[in-house]
């Protein structure tokens, strides 16, 4: 386990369209224990009303923004969100995006998403199936920067674990931590509130490829046939971006 010397660098953002295996890659960040990791403080915010950060409670996006920035001044933050919302406060915030960030992206195909949300909440509506939000985080996010951000492939992710987060790593200013991709089953506090989106991260031990069975096929459905074409676009075009199979 790492222990401090990150406070006061930027923030590290997590942006992942749902069921893409992001719950994983927050439990390897926070397994390393030299980060304040919070766990999908905007959705929560969209869904409750209100989140808390540090320990304060905030209701708007531009009171979120400020407890994190606050948050990072003691110790560095990682947080993961899913965008089964758009979040335009963060879209609007050009500090947020260019200066008090690293933002990431992580992805899966749609179709598999789709049938993972699906099982959950058979009632999803097609904007929360996340891709068109999140294409539109990943371009503020290089227009601010003037660079294009990492986009992770959350397949790739659970097939070469390793290799991922040490490219990752890299790219953000952290030593690698090889222990941190394993760890005790269990549940973390921090999505006691989303608990059920969680459960296979809650009893494994490490990063894994297991796939779900599930009983619907998506491009036999209509209404989800519809989704899945709705998003196809912009996962093609993030993909296209995404860090390398071969890494």
């Amino acid at each position: 386990m790492l222990q401090g010397g990150n406070a006061g660098k930027p923030m590290l953002a997590l942006w992942s369209v749902p069921r893409s295996r992001s719950t994983a890659f927050f439990r390897v960040m926070g397994e390393r224990g030299d980060l304040g990791v919070v766990h999908e403080p905007f959705s929560y915010l969209a869904e409750f009303g209100r989140c808390e950060v540090g320990g304060r409670e905030v209701a708007t996006e531009d009171e979120l923004m400020a407890a994190l920035r606050d948050l990072n001044q003691e110790r560095r933050v990682f947080f993961k969100d899913t965008t089964d919302e758009r979040y335009p406060g963060v879209v609007a915030d050009q500090d947020f995006l260019a200066r008090d960030a690293v933002h990431t992206f992580l992805i899966r195909h749609p179709k598999k998403t789709i049938a993972s949300y699906h099982a959950l909440n058979p009632d999803v509506r097609l904007h929360q199936i996340g891709f068109e939000a999140v294409h539109e985080l990943y371009e503020a996010v290089r227009e601010a920067t003037g660079r294009a951000p990492m986009v992770i492939d959350g397949d790739r992710f659970a097939e070469r674990p390793e290799a991922t987060v040490k490219a990752y790593c890299e790219a953000a200013g952290l030593a690698y931590d090889a222990e941190a991709l394993t760890w005790n089953s269990g549940e973390r506090g921090e999505w006691a509130p989303s608990a059920r989106w969680h459960r296979d991260a809650s009893v494994s031990s490490g990063v894994h490829t297991r796939e779900n069975a599930y009983a619907i096929d998506v491009e036999s459905d209509e209404r989800l046939a519809g989704y899945l074409r709705h998003h196809l676009p912009f996962y093609e075009k993030l993909l296209a971006e995404a860090l390398p199979a071969q890494l």
